[in-house]
């Protein structure tokens, strides 16, 4: 059964600015584990199917002009057999203001309900990512994550390859550090994976014979970064002479992580091999290809035209 991830109330609230307008005792506990939020409309009228407590309510100018529509006496029946369902949190959009009785009974059933100055779409938009990142599918992997001219590069490799000295070099050359050793990466769409530190060991990195090293305090807050998208996979292995290795780099190799297909690489290591400079070119390179340009197949369609010109030639 997959891992299910929450998290708390109060984060959204102090995230979004929200006004409270009531919460109950503990109520900035609250756990909220959906990604997906909800306008009750139908439910509003009676209609419960496929209805689902657990997602957070958005009450927008429908809603409030809906309970604003009825008696007070059917608006309080109505919010009752809503609020029985016992939704997680309410969200009132748009700085409106809920009809009269409505603040009171929802207190009375013990609901938190908060506001916001913001349209329902954009508000809904925001929240939804934000949900997606805290809840995503996640897995911790060993290596290193490094953002090299904006995109985000996973190091992987046997222990004592050199991923951590090349992270430092990187950084030296003002590139930003994301984790080292343990890289949490998230799933936060079908085609999208982030990577990030835990926090124990986030902006520290290890350098065998010095030990553990604060890479915000020596480098500064601009050699670091929370997160990025992983772009590009480099597995770092010893160099192997009877390896054949990829010299023009017609074929895109790719790696699956959680269901999603990452570019990747392997670079063969072995003294004297500059692999920061060659981080720097496979992080620029990538960045070409999702831009549509291909050096390698042009130098291959180049090479083809040679060939044609000669034979044509005699």
């Amino acid at each position: 059964m997959a891992e299910v991830y929450t998290v708390k109330l109060g984060e959204l609230i102090d995230e979004f600015s929200l006004d409270v307008l009531f919460l109950p005792e503990g109520g900035r506990d609250t756990l909220i584990s959906r990604t997906d939020i909800y306008r009750p409309g139908l439910p509003l009228t009676g209609f419960f199917e496929h209805f689902d407590p657990s997602r957070i309510q958005i009450f927008g100018r429908t809603e409030c002009g809906y309970l604003e529509s009825k008696t007070l006496d059917e608006r309080r029946e109505t919010l009752k057999r809503f609020l029985e369902k016992g939704p997680v949190a309410i969200v009132v959009t748009h700085a409106l203001t809920l009809p009269d009785g409505c603040p009171e009974i929802i207190a009375e059933f013990k609901i938190p309900l908060l506001a916001t100055k913001e349209e329902t779409s954009s508000f809904m938009a925001s929240l939804i990512a934000s949900l997606n990142v805290k809840l995503a599918e996640r897995i911790t992997r060993h290596g290193v994550f490094v953002e090299v001219y904006g995109e985000g590069i996973f190091l992987t490799g046997d222990s004592g390859i050199g991923k951590s000295e090349t992270a430092i070099e990187l950084v030296k050359r003002g590139h930003r550090l994301i984790a080292d050793d343990a890289v949490e990466i998230k799933k936060v769409s079908s085609k999208t994976l982030v990577g990030s530190a835990p926090e124990l060991i986030r902006h520290y990195i290890e350098l065998r014979g010095i030990g553990i090293v604060d890479v915000r305090r020596i480098f500064g807050m601009g050699s670091v970064k929370m997160t990025e998208k992983i772009d590009l996979v480099v597995n770092l292995e010893p160099w192997d002479k009877n390896k054949f290795y990829d010299r023009l780099g017609m074929d895109t190799e790719y790696t699956n992580i959680m269901g999603i297909d990452i570019p990747s690489m392997t670079i063969p290591v072995k003294p004297g091999r500059n692999l920061a400079v060659i981080l720097e070119i496979a992080a620029m390179n990538n960045r070409q290809k999702k831009m549509g340009y291909n050096s390698a197949e042009e130098f291959n369609e180049r090479l083809m035209n040679q060939f044609k010109t000669e034979e044509e030639n005699g």
